[in-house]
């Protein structure tokens, strides 16, 4: 059976972007899905002088080990002042060191939620630029707006939200 990774791009144990990468997760078919937590992957503030006198963390090379033996990546990212959030953007800088092609060519499910209308719209647009330059073959997308309004009991309580969810969900499936 084919194996995908889904992470929330934050650290917080409430994690909205967790909630809903996690939700996604559930909708994949016929493919085993595990949802990884950044929180088991604690790395140190990246530096060159650091890389230069320690190598590289071991949780980098196992996030790139998780990378590396998926079928597929589904992401869902945090934004904090319209970028990434600071763990994800560590752990993404320590693991492009492990290999510059991070992604490895796998089919990526893109998403980010926020609790305003736009739903993190900055941080994805940010994401659909930079990962194909580290070898991400984005094949979905998906913005979650106004996630208090629009999430509850584990899924999305907004059909027509929930309908586009679920034509990006065949999307990514149709890579896999």
């Amino acid at each position: 059976m084919k194996h995908v990774i889904a992470f929330a791009g934050s650290n917080s144990k409430q994690s909205i972007n967790k909630q809903l990468v996690s939700y996604t997760g559930s909708l994949i078919e016929k493919v085993d899905v595990t949802v990884l937590d950044l929180n088991d992957f604690d790395l140190p503030i990246y530096s060159v002088d650091l890389e230069a006198e320690q190598g590289l963390p071991e949780n980098a090379k196992r996030m790139f080990e998780a990378i590396k033996n998926s079928a597929g990546i589904i992401i869902s990212l945090a934004e904090h002042n319209g970028a990434y959030a600071s763990v994800f953007k560590n752990m993404f800088d320590w693991v492009s060191r492990v290999e510059p092609k991070t992604f490895q060519s796998k089919p990526m499910f893109l998403m980010a939620t926020s609790p305003g209308v736009r739903g993190g719209q900055s941080v994805l647009e940010m994401a659909k630029d930079r990962f194909p330059r580290h070898d991400g073959t984005i094949v979905a997308t998906f913005s979650l707006p106004s996630f208090y309004d629009n999430f509850s009991e584990g899924k999305i309580n907004n059909s027509e939200l929930n309908a586009l969810l679920l034509k990006e969900v065949k999307q990514f499936e149709a890579f896999l």
